[in-house]
């Protein structure tokens, strides 16, 4: 794909042509400043009925750092799979490693989430990625983490687990 193909802006629509990830799960709606191979900025809008709030906590909701780091994840992944031009094929992706992770502010129910990632390097299916986590300019959260793309699709279906 070379740079006069690449959207400005994937939508959430594009986003669940790239990932597998569906509601609940999706934790990215929106793609914008697109550099295959490099970069990209993804947004979510936290909202008040997210299916975690209840219990996160129900007299003071706060979205888990977990899922702020997953969102960071998904943006990576849609960039890798946008990059590749691998598009519809359900590609299974597995997180690797998660380091440097903080969680710094709180994120509330009623704010937006940009979630830059950037690719520190990529060997094979391998990729590595920093990523951070803003409410307006407004650090909240940050991570480097790896994942490798499997060759498996979803349709494919996966290898039955071992027994224990």
């Amino acid at each position: 794909m070379n740079e006069q193909d690449t959207p400005a802006i994937l939508g959430v629509e594009q986003i669940k042509r790239l990932l597998p990830h569906r509601a609940p799960f999706l934790f990215v709606e929106r793609i914008t400043d697109i550099v295959p191979g490099q970069s990209a900025t993804g947004w979510k809008s936290v909202a008040f009925n997210e299916p975690h709030f209840p219990g996160h906590f129900p007299q003071y909701a706060v979205m888990p750092g977990v899922l702020i780091i997953e969102a960071m994840a998904q943006t990576a992944g849609a960039l890798v799979v946008h990059t590749l031009g691998l598009q519809d094929q359900q590609q299974i992706v597995y997180f690797m490693t998660i380091d440097k992770a903080r969680c710094r502010r709180p994120v509330y129910p009623g704010v937006v989430m940009r979630i830059p990632v950037q690719v520190i390097r990529h060997r094979g299916p391998v990729w590595r990625f920093e990523g951070k986590a803003f409410v307006d300019d407004e650090l909240c959260a940050e991570a480097e983490y790896s994942a490798m793309l499997t060759g498996q699709t979803l349709t494919q279906g996966t290898e039955p687990l071992p027994e224990r």
